[in-house]
Protein backbone atom coordinates (compact mmCIF):
# COMPACT_ATOMS: atom_id res chain seq x y z
CA UNK A 1 0.00 0.00 0.00
CA UNK A 2 1.42 3.40 -1.01
CA UNK A 3 2.01 5.75 1.90
CA UNK A 4 2.53 9.02 0.03
CA UNK A 5 0.12 11.30 -1.85
CA UNK A 6 0.87 14.57 -3.62
CA UNK A 7 -1.95 17.06 -4.19
CA UNK A 8 -1.57 20.17 -6.34
CA UNK A 9 -3.93 23.02 -5.44
CA UNK A 10 -4.42 25.84 -7.92
CA UNK A 11 -5.52 29.12 -6.32
CA UNK A 12 -6.26 30.93 -9.59
CA UNK A 13 -8.29 33.83 -11.02
CA UNK A 14 -10.99 32.83 -13.53
CA UNK A 15 -12.84 35.29 -15.76
CA UNK A 16 -16.57 34.84 -15.69
CA UNK A 17 -17.84 33.48 -19.00
CA UNK A 18 -14.39 32.96 -20.50
CA UNK A 19 -14.78 29.20 -20.70
CA UNK A 20 -11.82 28.69 -23.05
CA UNK A 21 -9.54 30.94 -21.03
CA UNK A 22 -10.49 29.30 -17.75
CA UNK A 23 -9.98 25.84 -19.26
CA UNK A 24 -6.49 26.88 -20.42
CA UNK A 25 -5.65 28.03 -16.88
CA UNK A 26 -6.87 24.70 -15.52
CA UNK A 27 -4.84 22.74 -18.08
CA UNK A 28 -1.72 24.80 -17.33
CA UNK A 29 -2.10 24.01 -13.62
CA UNK A 30 -2.59 20.34 -14.49
CA UNK A 31 0.66 20.41 -16.53
CA UNK A 32 2.49 21.78 -13.47
CA UNK A 33 0.94 19.08 -11.31
CA UNK A 34 2.02 16.43 -13.80
CA UNK A 35 5.59 17.75 -13.82
CA UNK A 36 5.58 17.71 -10.02
CA UNK A 37 4.42 14.12 -9.88
CA UNK A 38 1.07 14.88 -8.24
CA UNK A 39 -1.79 12.39 -8.19
CA UNK A 40 -4.49 15.11 -8.24
CA UNK A 41 -4.68 18.72 -9.40
CA UNK A 42 -7.56 20.60 -7.74
CA UNK A 43 -9.24 23.84 -8.83
CA UNK A 44 -11.89 25.86 -6.95
CA UNK A 45 -15.68 25.80 -7.03
CA UNK A 46 -17.31 26.86 -10.34
CA UNK A 47 -13.89 27.55 -11.82
CA UNK A 48 -14.77 26.77 -15.44
CA UNK A 49 -17.44 29.49 -15.53
CA UNK A 50 -16.12 31.94 -13.00
CA UNK A 51 -18.14 32.80 -9.91
CA UNK A 52 -20.77 34.04 -9.25
CA UNK A 53 -22.49 33.55 -12.59
CA UNK A 54 -25.88 34.42 -11.05
CA UNK A 55 -28.80 34.00 -13.49
CA UNK A 56 -26.43 33.30 -16.38
CA UNK A 57 -26.45 29.65 -15.25
CA UNK A 58 -30.20 29.55 -15.92
CA UNK A 59 -29.47 29.94 -19.63
CA UNK A 60 -29.20 26.33 -20.89
CA UNK A 61 -26.85 27.23 -23.75
CA UNK A 62 -24.33 28.72 -21.28
CA UNK A 63 -24.45 25.78 -18.91
CA UNK A 64 -24.12 23.26 -21.73
CA UNK A 65 -21.08 25.14 -23.06
CA UNK A 66 -19.54 24.98 -19.58
CA UNK A 67 -20.20 21.25 -19.37
CA UNK A 68 -18.70 20.74 -22.81
CA UNK A 69 -15.58 22.63 -21.71
CA UNK A 70 -15.22 20.25 -18.75
CA UNK A 71 -15.68 17.22 -21.01
CA UNK A 72 -13.00 18.60 -23.35
CA UNK A 73 -10.65 19.02 -20.38
CA UNK A 74 -11.24 15.40 -19.41
CA UNK A 75 -10.31 14.25 -22.91
CA UNK A 76 -7.12 16.37 -22.88
CA UNK A 77 -5.84 15.80 -19.34
CA UNK A 78 -5.36 12.05 -19.67
CA UNK A 79 -1.75 11.04 -19.21
CA UNK A 80 -1.12 12.37 -15.73
CA UNK A 81 -2.89 13.29 -12.50
CA UNK A 82 -6.62 13.46 -11.99
CA UNK A 83 -8.12 16.94 -12.33
CA UNK A 84 -10.97 18.26 -10.16
CA UNK A 85 -12.91 21.38 -11.18
CA UNK A 86 -16.17 23.14 -10.36
CA UNK A 87 -18.94 23.86 -12.88
CA UNK A 88 -22.73 23.99 -13.28
CA UNK A 89 -24.43 20.71 -14.22
CA UNK A 90 -27.71 20.56 -16.14
CA UNK A 91 -29.28 17.11 -16.25
CA UNK A 92 -31.49 15.76 -19.02
CA UNK A 93 -34.60 16.39 -16.91
CA UNK A 94 -33.65 20.08 -16.52
CA UNK A 95 -32.31 19.92 -12.96
CA UNK A 96 -29.44 22.33 -12.29
CA UNK A 97 -26.67 21.59 -9.78
CA UNK A 98 -23.54 23.25 -8.45
CA UNK A 99 -21.13 20.46 -9.33
CA UNK A 100 -17.52 19.47 -8.65
CA UNK A 101 -16.20 16.92 -11.16
CA UNK A 102 -13.20 14.66 -10.87
CA UNK A 103 -11.66 13.98 -14.29
CA UNK A 104 -9.44 10.96 -14.83
CA UNK A 105 -8.47 8.62 -17.65
CA UNK A 106 -10.13 10.74 -20.30
CA UNK A 107 -13.56 10.96 -18.69
CA UNK A 108 -15.55 12.45 -15.83
CA UNK A 109 -14.98 9.82 -13.17
CA UNK A 110 -17.06 11.30 -10.34
CA UNK A 111 -19.50 14.17 -9.90
CA UNK A 112 -19.97 15.75 -6.47
CA UNK A 113 -23.18 17.81 -6.12
CA UNK A 114 -23.35 20.67 -3.64
CA UNK A 115 -25.72 19.73 -0.85
CA UNK A 116 -26.18 22.87 1.28
CA UNK A 117 -26.97 25.95 -0.81
CA UNK A 118 -26.16 29.36 0.71
CA UNK A 119 -28.98 31.84 0.58
CA UNK A 120 -27.82 34.90 2.47
CA UNK A 121 -25.70 37.95 1.81
CA UNK A 122 -24.47 37.89 -1.78
CA UNK A 123 -25.55 34.27 -2.27
CA UNK A 124 -28.84 33.25 -3.85
CA UNK A 125 -28.15 29.61 -4.69
CA UNK A 126 -31.45 28.14 -3.51
CA UNK A 127 -33.14 30.03 -6.33
CA UNK A 128 -30.65 28.72 -8.89
CA UNK A 129 -29.67 25.19 -7.97
CA UNK A 130 -31.14 21.98 -6.60
CA UNK A 131 -29.50 20.53 -3.49
CA UNK A 132 -27.49 17.42 -4.22
CA UNK A 133 -27.93 14.13 -2.33
CA UNK A 134 -25.65 12.82 0.38
CA UNK A 135 -22.59 11.33 -1.30
CA UNK A 136 -19.60 9.31 -0.24
CA UNK A 137 -15.88 9.76 -0.98
CA UNK A 138 -14.04 9.10 -4.22
CA UNK A 139 -10.74 7.29 -4.70
CA UNK A 140 -7.56 8.76 -6.16
CA UNK A 141 -4.97 6.07 -5.58
CA UNK A 142 -3.82 5.70 -2.82
CA UNK A 143 -6.33 7.82 -0.87
CA UNK A 144 -10.07 8.34 -0.51
CA UNK A 145 -11.17 11.98 -0.59
CA UNK A 146 -14.37 13.76 0.30
CA UNK A 147 -15.18 17.13 -1.27
CA UNK A 148 -17.79 19.14 0.58
CA UNK A 149 -18.30 22.16 -1.70
CA UNK A 150 -17.86 25.53 0.03
CA UNK A 151 -21.03 25.95 2.17
CA UNK A 152 -21.18 22.17 2.65
CA UNK A 153 -18.07 22.46 4.81
CA UNK A 154 -19.52 25.25 6.99
CA UNK A 155 -21.94 22.73 8.49
CA UNK A 156 -20.94 19.46 10.19
CA UNK A 157 -23.35 17.01 8.53
CA UNK A 158 -21.78 16.66 5.07
CA UNK A 159 -18.24 16.23 6.39
CA UNK A 160 -19.33 13.76 9.06
CA UNK A 161 -21.13 11.66 6.44
CA UNK A 162 -18.01 11.63 4.28
CA UNK A 163 -15.84 10.58 7.22
CA UNK A 164 -18.29 7.84 8.21
CA UNK A 165 -18.28 6.45 4.64
CA UNK A 166 -14.51 6.19 4.38
CA UNK A 167 -13.03 9.58 3.45
CA UNK A 168 -9.42 9.99 4.57
CA UNK A 169 -8.96 13.62 3.50
CA UNK A 170 -11.40 16.51 3.01
CA UNK A 171 -10.70 18.68 -0.06
CA UNK A 172 -12.98 21.74 0.10
CA UNK A 173 -13.30 23.76 -3.15
CA UNK A 174 -14.53 27.31 -2.56
CA UNK A 175 -15.73 30.47 -4.21
CA UNK A 176 -15.63 32.57 -1.06
CA UNK A 177 -15.47 36.36 -1.51
CA UNK A 178 -13.62 38.72 0.80
CA UNK A 179 -15.22 40.48 3.71
CA UNK A 180 -13.31 42.10 6.53
CA UNK A 181 -12.53 39.41 9.13
CA UNK A 182 -13.76 36.56 6.91
CA UNK A 183 -10.56 34.49 7.05
CA UNK A 184 -10.85 34.00 10.80
CA UNK A 185 -14.41 32.73 10.31
CA UNK A 186 -13.32 30.32 7.57
CA UNK A 187 -10.49 29.02 9.72
CA UNK A 188 -12.82 28.51 12.67
CA UNK A 189 -15.26 26.42 10.63
CA UNK A 190 -12.51 24.29 9.09
CA UNK A 191 -10.87 23.65 12.46
CA UNK A 192 -14.26 22.46 13.68
CA UNK A 193 -14.51 20.03 10.75
CA UNK A 194 -11.04 18.68 11.52
CA UNK A 195 -11.86 18.17 15.20
CA UNK A 196 -15.22 16.53 14.41
CA UNK A 197 -13.94 14.13 11.74
CA UNK A 198 -10.31 13.63 12.73
CA UNK A 199 -9.36 14.19 9.07
CA UNK A 200 -6.98 16.70 7.48
CA UNK A 201 -8.69 19.50 5.53
CA UNK A 202 -7.54 21.28 2.38
CA UNK A 203 -9.39 24.58 1.97
CA UNK A 204 -8.98 25.80 -1.63
CA UNK A 205 -10.29 29.25 -2.55
CA UNK A 206 -10.16 31.21 -5.81
CA UNK A 207 -8.89 34.77 -6.22
CA UNK A 208 -9.89 37.70 -8.40
CA UNK A 209 -12.62 40.28 -8.84
CA UNK A 210 -16.12 39.75 -10.22
CA UNK A 211 -18.27 42.89 -10.14
CA UNK A 212 -18.52 43.78 -6.43
CA UNK A 213 -17.08 40.52 -5.09
CA UNK A 214 -13.35 40.05 -4.68
CA UNK A 215 -12.12 36.52 -4.01
CA UNK A 216 -9.09 36.64 -1.77
CA UNK A 217 -7.62 33.13 -1.88
CA UNK A 218 -5.75 32.48 1.35
CA UNK A 219 -6.07 28.70 0.83
CA UNK A 220 -4.75 26.51 3.66
CA UNK A 221 -4.23 22.97 4.89
CA UNK A 222 -5.04 21.77 8.42
CA UNK A 223 -3.82 18.55 9.98
CA UNK A 224 -5.70 16.42 12.50
CA UNK A 225 -5.88 18.37 15.74
CA UNK A 226 -6.28 21.63 13.78
CA UNK A 227 -2.60 22.43 13.29
CA UNK A 228 -1.84 24.63 10.26
CA UNK A 229 0.42 22.82 7.77
CA UNK A 230 0.27 25.12 4.71
CA UNK A 231 -1.08 28.62 4.09
CA UNK A 232 -1.11 30.33 0.69
CA UNK A 233 -0.98 34.10 0.23
CA UNK A 234 -4.06 36.25 -0.20
CA UNK A 235 -4.89 37.79 -3.59
CA UNK A 236 -2.05 36.01 -5.40
CA UNK A 237 -2.38 33.33 -8.07
CA UNK A 238 -0.52 30.40 -6.55
CA UNK A 239 -0.02 26.76 -7.46
CA UNK A 240 1.18 24.68 -4.52
CA UNK A 241 2.12 21.01 -4.21
CA UNK A 242 1.05 19.48 -0.90
CA UNK A 243 2.61 16.23 0.24
CA UNK A 244 0.66 13.85 2.47
CA UNK A 245 2.07 10.89 4.37
CA UNK A 246 0.11 7.91 5.66
CA UNK A 247 0.87 7.17 9.30
CA UNK A 248 -0.54 4.66 11.75
CA UNK A 249 -3.36 7.03 12.72
CA UNK A 250 -4.15 8.32 9.22
CA UNK A 251 -2.97 10.82 6.64
CA UNK A 252 -0.99 13.92 7.58
CA UNK A 253 0.14 16.86 5.44
CA UNK A 254 3.84 17.63 5.58
CA UNK A 255 4.62 21.18 6.64
CA UNK A 256 4.96 23.65 3.78
CA UNK A 257 5.05 27.39 3.25
CA UNK A 258 2.89 29.47 5.58
CA UNK A 259 2.49 32.87 3.98
CA UNK A 260 1.57 35.54 6.54
CA UNK A 261 -1.64 37.46 5.88
CA UNK A 262 -1.62 41.25 6.20
CA UNK A 263 -3.85 43.20 8.56
CA UNK A 264 -7.36 44.42 7.71
CA UNK A 265 -6.20 47.87 6.58
CA UNK A 266 -3.86 46.42 3.98
CA UNK A 267 -6.35 43.76 2.88
CA UNK A 268 -9.13 46.35 2.46
CA UNK A 269 -6.85 48.53 0.38
CA UNK A 270 -5.75 45.62 -1.74
CA UNK A 271 -9.38 44.61 -2.32
CA UNK A 272 -10.07 48.10 -3.70
CA UNK A 273 -7.01 47.94 -5.94
CA UNK A 274 -7.58 44.38 -7.17
CA UNK A 275 -11.30 44.99 -7.55
CA UNK A 276 -10.71 47.93 -9.88
CA UNK A 277 -7.86 46.20 -11.71
CA UNK A 278 -9.94 43.09 -12.46
CA UNK A 279 -13.11 45.04 -13.25
CA UNK A 280 -11.21 46.94 -15.93
CA UNK A 281 -9.28 43.94 -17.28
CA UNK A 282 -12.29 41.67 -17.44
CA UNK A 283 -14.54 44.32 -19.03
CA UNK A 284 -11.95 45.42 -21.58
CA UNK A 285 -10.97 48.89 -20.27
CA UNK A 286 -7.33 49.89 -20.04
CA UNK A 287 -7.63 53.48 -18.79
CA UNK A 288 -9.74 55.48 -16.35
CA UNK A 289 -10.59 59.08 -15.61
CA UNK A 290 -12.06 60.81 -12.59
CA UNK A 291 -12.92 64.26 -11.32
CA UNK A 292 -10.13 65.38 -8.97
CA UNK A 293 -11.65 67.98 -6.67
CA UNK A 294 -8.85 68.61 -4.21
CA UNK A 295 -10.78 66.64 -1.59
CA UNK A 296 -9.87 63.43 0.18
CA UNK A 297 -12.28 61.05 -1.59
CA UNK A 298 -11.13 61.80 -5.12
CA UNK A 299 -7.51 61.79 -3.92
CA UNK A 300 -7.75 58.24 -2.57
CA UNK A 301 -9.63 57.04 -5.67
CA UNK A 302 -6.91 58.52 -7.90
CA UNK A 303 -4.32 56.73 -5.77
CA UNK A 304 -6.17 53.40 -5.97
CA UNK A 305 -6.40 53.82 -9.74
CA UNK A 306 -2.69 54.56 -10.07
CA UNK A 307 -1.88 51.52 -7.93
CA UNK A 308 -4.23 49.34 -9.98
CA UNK A 309 -3.24 50.21 -13.56
CA UNK A 310 -0.34 52.68 -13.35
CA UNK A 311 -0.40 56.47 -13.25
CA UNK A 312 0.07 56.79 -17.02
CA UNK A 313 -3.34 55.18 -17.52
CA UNK A 314 -5.16 57.59 -15.17
CA UNK A 315 -6.61 60.91 -16.31
CA UNK A 316 -7.55 63.34 -13.55
CA UNK A 317 -9.81 66.27 -14.37
CA UNK A 318 -10.28 69.41 -12.26
CA UNK A 319 -13.62 71.11 -12.97
CA UNK A 320 -13.61 74.35 -10.98
CA UNK A 321 -16.66 76.55 -10.46
CA UNK A 322 -17.04 79.98 -8.94
CA UNK A 323 -17.07 78.32 -5.50
CA UNK A 324 -13.90 76.27 -5.92
CA UNK A 325 -11.26 77.49 -3.51
CA UNK A 326 -7.70 78.22 -4.52
CA UNK A 327 -6.64 75.60 -1.98
CA UNK A 328 -8.66 72.94 -3.81
CA UNK A 329 -7.01 73.85 -7.11
CA UNK A 330 -3.58 73.65 -5.51
CA UNK A 331 -4.31 70.40 -3.69
CA UNK A 332 -5.67 68.68 -6.79
CA UNK A 333 -2.60 69.66 -8.78
CA UNK A 334 -0.38 68.47 -5.93
CA UNK A 335 -2.01 65.00 -5.85
CA UNK A 336 -1.76 64.59 -9.63
CA UNK A 337 1.92 65.59 -9.53
CA UNK A 338 2.74 63.23 -6.66
CA UNK A 339 0.98 60.33 -8.38
CA UNK A 340 2.31 61.17 -11.84
CA UNK A 341 -1.14 61.22 -13.45
CA UNK A 342 -2.32 63.43 -16.28
CA UNK A 343 -4.35 66.45 -15.12
CA UNK A 344 -6.80 68.43 -17.24
CA UNK A 345 -8.70 71.50 -16.09
CA UNK A 346 -12.16 72.32 -17.44
CA UNK A 347 -13.81 75.39 -15.83
CA UNK A 348 -17.59 74.99 -15.60
CA UNK A 349 -18.64 78.54 -14.71
CA UNK A 350 -19.40 79.56 -18.29
CA UNK A 351 -21.52 76.45 -18.90
CA UNK A 352 -23.32 76.96 -15.58
CA UNK A 353 -24.09 80.57 -16.49
CA UNK A 354 -25.54 79.45 -19.83
CA UNK A 355 -27.80 76.91 -18.12
CA UNK A 356 -28.84 79.47 -15.51
CA UNK A 357 -29.87 81.88 -18.28
CA UNK A 358 -31.76 79.10 -20.08
CA UNK A 359 -33.72 78.22 -16.95
CA UNK A 360 -34.20 81.79 -15.75
CA UNK A 361 -37.79 82.04 -16.94
CA UNK A 362 -38.87 78.78 -15.33
CA UNK A 363 -36.91 79.48 -12.13
CA UNK A 364 -38.17 83.08 -11.79
CA UNK A 365 -39.55 84.05 -8.36
CA UNK A 366 -37.96 81.03 -6.66
CA UNK A 367 -35.16 80.92 -4.12
CA UNK A 368 -31.79 79.61 -5.17
CA UNK A 369 -31.03 76.26 -3.55
CA UNK A 370 -30.20 72.62 -4.13
CA UNK A 371 -31.38 72.61 -7.76
CA UNK A 372 -28.85 75.31 -8.66
CA UNK A 373 -26.11 73.60 -6.63
CA UNK A 374 -26.71 70.30 -8.38
CA UNK A 375 -26.47 71.88 -11.84
CA UNK A 376 -22.76 72.24 -11.12
CA UNK A 377 -22.37 68.61 -10.13
CA UNK A 378 -24.35 67.44 -13.17
CA UNK A 379 -22.27 69.60 -15.49
CA UNK A 380 -19.16 67.92 -14.12
CA UNK A 381 -20.75 64.54 -14.80
CA UNK A 382 -21.60 65.63 -18.35
CA UNK A 383 -18.06 66.78 -19.12
CA UNK A 384 -16.49 63.69 -17.58
CA UNK A 385 -18.80 61.34 -19.47
CA UNK A 386 -18.00 63.21 -22.70
CA UNK A 387 -14.29 62.54 -22.10
CA UNK A 388 -15.06 58.92 -21.26
CA UNK A 389 -17.00 58.47 -24.52
CA UNK A 390 -14.40 60.26 -26.62
CA UNK A 391 -11.30 58.51 -25.28
CA UNK A 392 -12.64 55.14 -24.12
CA UNK A 393 -11.62 55.71 -20.49
CA UNK A 394 -13.89 54.35 -17.76
CA UNK A 395 -15.19 57.09 -15.48
CA UNK A 396 -14.67 56.37 -11.78
CA UNK A 397 -17.02 57.85 -9.24
CA UNK A 398 -15.73 58.79 -5.81
CA UNK A 399 -18.51 58.68 -3.19
CA UNK A 400 -17.64 56.99 0.11
CA UNK A 401 -20.07 54.71 1.98
CA UNK A 402 -21.17 57.48 4.34
CA UNK A 403 -22.29 59.63 1.40
CA UNK A 404 -23.80 56.66 -0.44
CA UNK A 405 -25.78 55.74 2.69
CA UNK A 406 -27.43 59.12 3.24
CA UNK A 407 -27.65 60.21 -0.40
CA UNK A 408 -25.15 63.05 0.02
CA UNK A 409 -24.36 62.85 -3.68
CA UNK A 410 -25.95 64.07 -6.90
CA UNK A 411 -27.54 61.45 -9.09
CA UNK A 412 -26.45 61.97 -12.73
CA UNK A 413 -23.78 64.28 -11.31
CA UNK A 414 -20.93 63.15 -9.08
CA UNK A 415 -22.56 59.69 -8.99
CA UNK A 416 -21.91 59.29 -12.73
CA UNK A 417 -19.41 56.58 -13.54
CA UNK A 418 -18.81 52.91 -14.19
CA UNK A 419 -17.12 51.88 -10.93
CA UNK A 420 -16.66 53.24 -7.41
CA UNK A 421 -13.56 51.90 -5.65
CA UNK A 422 -14.56 53.31 -2.21
CA UNK A 423 -18.28 52.49 -2.26
CA UNK A 424 -18.01 50.29 0.87
CA UNK A 425 -15.57 52.51 2.80
CA UNK A 426 -17.00 54.82 5.45
CA UNK A 427 -15.58 58.34 5.61
CA UNK A 428 -13.60 57.83 8.83
CA UNK A 429 -11.95 54.79 7.23
CA UNK A 430 -11.17 56.94 4.18
CA UNK A 431 -9.07 59.22 6.42
CA UNK A 432 -7.20 56.28 7.95
CA UNK A 433 -6.75 54.54 4.59
CA UNK A 434 -5.07 57.67 3.20
CA UNK A 435 -2.70 57.70 6.15
CA UNK A 436 -2.03 53.98 5.71
CA UNK A 437 -1.23 54.37 2.02
CA UNK A 438 1.09 57.33 2.65
CA UNK A 439 3.06 55.19 5.10
CA UNK A 440 3.07 51.92 3.13
CA UNK A 441 3.97 50.67 -0.31
CA UNK A 442 3.83 47.12 -1.63
CA UNK A 443 5.11 45.39 -4.76
CA UNK A 444 1.56 44.95 -6.07
CA UNK A 445 1.06 48.73 -6.13
CA UNK A 446 1.87 50.35 -9.47
CA UNK A 447 1.72 53.90 -8.08
CA UNK A 448 4.68 55.70 -6.51
CA UNK A 449 6.02 55.27 -3.00
CA UNK A 450 5.80 57.91 -0.32
CA UNK A 451 3.26 60.53 0.69
CA UNK A 452 0.90 60.70 -2.27
CA UNK A 453 -2.00 62.38 -0.44
CA UNK A 454 -0.82 65.60 1.23
CA UNK A 455 -1.65 66.04 4.92
CA UNK A 456 -3.56 69.24 4.21
CA UNK A 457 -6.09 67.27 2.14
CA UNK A 458 -6.57 64.74 4.94
CA UNK A 459 -6.99 67.41 7.60
CA UNK A 460 -9.15 70.04 5.90
CA UNK A 461 -12.93 70.09 6.53
CA UNK A 462 -14.74 68.15 3.77
CA UNK A 463 -16.82 70.27 1.40
CA UNK A 464 -18.74 69.77 -1.84
CA UNK A 465 -17.98 73.45 -2.72
CA UNK A 466 -21.34 73.98 -4.42
CA UNK A 467 -22.08 77.23 -2.52
CA UNK A 468 -20.01 79.82 -0.61
CA UNK A 469 -18.21 78.50 2.49
CA UNK A 470 -20.02 75.14 2.29
CA UNK A 471 -18.99 72.35 4.67
CA UNK A 472 -20.34 68.78 4.84
CA UNK A 473 -21.18 69.35 8.52
CA UNK A 474 -23.68 72.06 7.47
CA UNK A 475 -25.95 69.20 6.37
CA UNK A 476 -24.66 66.16 8.26
CA UNK A 477 -23.39 65.33 11.75
CA UNK A 478 -19.61 65.14 12.17
CA UNK A 479 -18.39 62.05 10.33
CA UNK A 480 -17.26 60.26 13.48
CA UNK A 481 -20.86 60.56 14.74
CA UNK A 482 -22.46 59.83 11.36
CA UNK A 483 -20.35 56.74 10.72
CA UNK A 484 -21.09 55.25 14.12
CA UNK A 485 -24.83 55.74 13.56
CA UNK A 486 -24.59 54.26 10.06
CA UNK A 487 -22.63 51.23 11.22
CA UNK A 488 -25.30 50.54 13.82
CA UNK A 489 -28.30 51.10 11.51
CA UNK A 490 -26.87 49.55 8.34
CA UNK A 491 -24.13 47.08 9.26
CA UNK A 492 -25.58 45.87 12.56
CA UNK A 493 -29.31 46.36 11.76
CA UNK A 494 -29.96 47.89 15.17
CA UNK A 495 -33.17 49.70 16.04
CA UNK A 496 -33.34 53.44 16.57
CA UNK A 497 -33.78 52.77 20.29
CA UNK A 498 -30.61 50.66 20.33
CA UNK A 499 -28.62 53.44 18.63
CA UNK A 500 -29.98 56.05 21.07
CA UNK A 501 -29.12 53.75 23.98
CA UNK A 502 -25.56 53.62 22.62
CA UNK A 503 -25.29 57.37 23.25
CA UNK A 504 -26.66 59.16 20.19
CA UNK A 505 -29.23 61.94 20.03
CA UNK A 506 -32.62 60.54 18.95
CA UNK A 507 -33.45 63.41 16.60
CA UNK A 508 -30.13 62.92 14.81
CA UNK A 509 -30.61 59.16 14.56
CA UNK A 510 -34.13 59.60 13.14
CA UNK A 511 -32.83 62.07 10.58
CA UNK A 512 -30.12 59.64 9.45
CA UNK A 513 -32.60 56.75 9.32
CA UNK A 514 -34.86 58.85 7.08
CA UNK A 515 -31.98 59.83 4.79
CA UNK A 516 -30.96 56.17 4.42
CA UNK A 517 -34.45 55.13 3.34
CA UNK A 518 -35.14 58.00 0.93
CA UNK A 519 -31.76 57.48 -0.78
CA UNK A 520 -32.51 53.91 -1.83
CA UNK A 521 -33.38 55.02 -5.37
CA UNK A 522 -29.96 56.60 -5.75
CA UNK A 523 -28.16 53.46 -4.63
CA UNK A 524 -30.29 51.40 -7.00
CA UNK A 525 -28.78 53.41 -9.88
CA UNK A 526 -25.25 53.75 -8.51
CA UNK A 527 -22.04 52.27 -9.89
CA UNK A 528 -20.77 48.97 -8.46
CA UNK A 529 -17.79 48.90 -6.15
CA UNK A 530 -15.69 46.34 -4.24
CA UNK A 531 -17.34 44.65 -1.28
CA UNK A 532 -15.32 45.13 1.91
CA UNK A 533 -17.92 44.14 4.49
CA UNK A 534 -20.80 41.70 4.71
CA UNK A 535 -23.26 44.63 4.65
CA UNK A 536 -22.21 46.34 1.45
CA UNK A 537 -24.81 48.18 -0.59
CA UNK A 538 -26.08 45.91 -3.36
CA UNK A 539 -26.62 42.17 -2.86
CA UNK A 540 -25.88 42.20 0.89
CA UNK A 541 -28.67 44.67 1.64
CA UNK A 542 -31.75 44.53 -0.55
CA UNK A 543 -34.33 47.14 0.41
CA UNK A 544 -37.40 48.43 -1.43
CA UNK A 545 -36.99 51.75 -3.22
CA UNK A 546 -40.39 53.03 -2.05
CA UNK A 547 -40.84 52.53 1.69
CA UNK A 548 -42.98 54.56 4.10
CA UNK A 549 -42.07 52.63 7.26
CA UNK A 550 -39.89 54.25 9.90
CA UNK A 551 -38.73 52.68 13.15
CA UNK A 552 -41.09 53.96 15.88
CA UNK A 553 -38.76 52.99 18.75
Amino acid sequence: MANAFRLTIAQLNPTLGDLDGNAKKALSAWDEAKSAGAQLCALPEMFITGYQAQDLVLKPAFTRDAMAAVDALAETATDGPALSIGHPLLTEDGTLYNCYSILQEGRVKTRILKNILPNDGVFDEKRLYTPGPDQGPYAIDPIRLGSPICEDAWHPDVSETLAETGAELLLVPNGSPYARGKQDIRMGHMVARVIETGLPVVYLNMIGGQDDQIFDGGSFVLNPGGKLAVQLPVFEETIAHIDFERRDDGWVALDGAKDPHPDAWEQDYRVMVEGLRDYLRKSGFKKVLLGLSGGIDSAIVATIAADAIGAKNVRCVMLPSAYTSEASLTDAADVAKRLGTHLDTIPISEARDAITRTLAGLFADTDEGIAEENIQSRLRGLFLMALSNKFGEMLLTTGNKSEVAVGYATIYGDMSGGYNPIKDLYKMRVFETCRWRNANHRDWMLGPKGVVIPEQIINKPPSAELRPDQKDEDSLPPYEVLDDILEKLVDEDLSVADVVAAGHDRETVKKIEHLIYISEYKRFQSAPGPRLTDRAFWLDRRYPIVNQWRDPS
